[in-house]
């Protein structure tokens, strides 16, 4: 491999060359290219949130309030809008291109030494990023990184970290065929993050089964465990009525790793931290709103954002993978209109395939419009919306990649 630092787009082309999933069933293919970098995960401290919903939200608030307290933080989040870089941030700030690229062949040398002495296959997309994120991290002198777990956890590439902060945000079904079948299967396999004399960081409203999975987990290993009580009360920039949750896990987060916060500097965090594609809204008259929403626990709360009873027009494209028949009944349910189309995801569901899908749950209070193209389905959603109605675009954060740039112009957009 060249030695010349590769530029961005190099970084990206790797990247994209790289299989989303690997059969690995285990971390030694991780835990060999970490070696080969030196093990950078262990020159700093650590907070990692994991569960279904909410883990982006959480790690970006958690590291704008370890930055407001001075501390020298990291911030891993997935999956991103337009560009892989967008994943790693370092003082508040994504990386720059030139850094970013420097990261990933440091990350994709590592790979080729980790090759020679593993024959767990080659290094996925997700485990380059961690990795060549940890490396960065390390050579930058993060002081704690605040990290958010992919898919699941015990075998999760974020899941070579030493002990350090948890936090857990939510646990609902999915990946179902990988992390099991119950709520508290898929919880344990999330808390297989917490390691011997850790902390793990809940909110009181948790699913009873997953506080009895996280009781049995901190028992087991000596860890200490940080229920929370009551909402954080104050102005929140970031919209979107789950996001109080989100931001009261995120503060306490910083609690267990800082102790006793300043309150006034919370408060000012509070009122600016954003979270690009989380209810974010996009216009007015109509009122606009882009969520990255892609499973029912997600669609339900972001529907339950909006106030009272005013009428939505929805525009919705899932992947593959996702229970769409039940998230096209929540929207089918509480939406005036529901325009199905498709977005630039290799795994999208085609717009058609969705009708047909959309036949067997029935109508419900929508009428269902078929269109391909979402910008033309933006634009009818608008049309259609007028003034006193909203707009909402969710079901993928593909689409909320492809139409947060509206208007009109289609935003490029790497695989994940």
């Amino acid at each position: 491999m060249s030695q010349q630092q590769w530029s961005w787009d190099k970084a990206e082309e790797y990247l994209l060359s790289r299989e989303l999933f690997g059969m690995s069933f285990d971390l030694n293919r991780m835990k060999a290219v970490a070696e080969a970098l030196g093990r950078p995960q262990d020159q700093f401290d650590t907070i990692h949130l994991v569960g279904t919903n909410g883990k982006s939200s959480t790690t970006r608030m958690a590291a704008a309030i370890l930055e407001a307290h001075g501390v020298a933080s990291g911030l891993y989040c997935s999956p991103h809008l337009t560009t892989f870089a967008e994943r790693i941030s370092i003082a508040g700030t994504v990386i720059e291109p030139a850094a970013f690229g420097a990261a990933v062949m440091r990350a994709a040398q590592a790979a080729q030494i980790a090759d020679l002495k593993t024959s767990s296959g080659p290094i996925t997309q997700f485990e380059a990023l961690t990795v060549a994120a940890y490396d960065e991290f390390s050579l930058r002198g993060v002081e704690v990184a605040v990290v958010e777990a992919g898919l699941g956890g015990r075998l999760d590439a974020t899941n070579i970290l030493g002990p350090g902060i948890v936090g857990l945000t939510s646990i609902g079904l999915e990946h179902t065929a990988l992390l099991g079948t119950s709520i508290a299967q898929i919880a344990s396999e999330k808390l297989a993050v917490v390691k011997d004399g850790g902390t793990l960081v809940v909110r009181q409203d948790l699913d009873p089964d997953v506080m009895a999975e996280a009781q049995r987990v901190v028992c087991e290993r000596d860890a200490t465990i940080v229920v929370v009580d009551d909402l954080w009360q104050g102005q929140l920039a970031a919209t979107g009525a789950y996001q109080r949750g989100n931001f009261t896990l995120a503060v306490a987060c910083c609690e267990a790793y800082l102790g006793e916060l300043d309150s006034q500097l919370v408060a000012e965090v509070a009122s600016k931290v954003t979270i690009p594609g989380r209810f974010e809204i996009f216009g007015h008259a109509p009122l606009r709103v882009l969520d990255g929403a892609h499973n029912p626990a997600a669609i339900e709360v972001t529907l339950g954002s909006f106030d009272g009873d005013i009428e939505i027009v929805a525009v919705v494209s899932l992947l593959e993978d996702k229970d769409a028949l039940a998230m096209l009944e929540l929207l089918l349910n509480r939406c005036s209109t529901v325009i199905l189309t498709s977005n630039s995801n290799p795994r999208a569901v085609d717009a058609a395939s969705l009708g047909e899908l959309a036949a067997q749950v029935g109508a419900g209070l929508s009428a269902v419009i078929v269109e391909s193209d979402p910008i033309k389905a933006l634009e009818s959603a608008t049309v259609l919306a007028g003034p006193e109605r909203a707009v909402l675009v969710t079901g993928s954060l593909s689409l909320v990649a492809d139409l947060s740039a509206q208007p009109l112009q289609p935003r490029r957009i790497s695989k994940f």
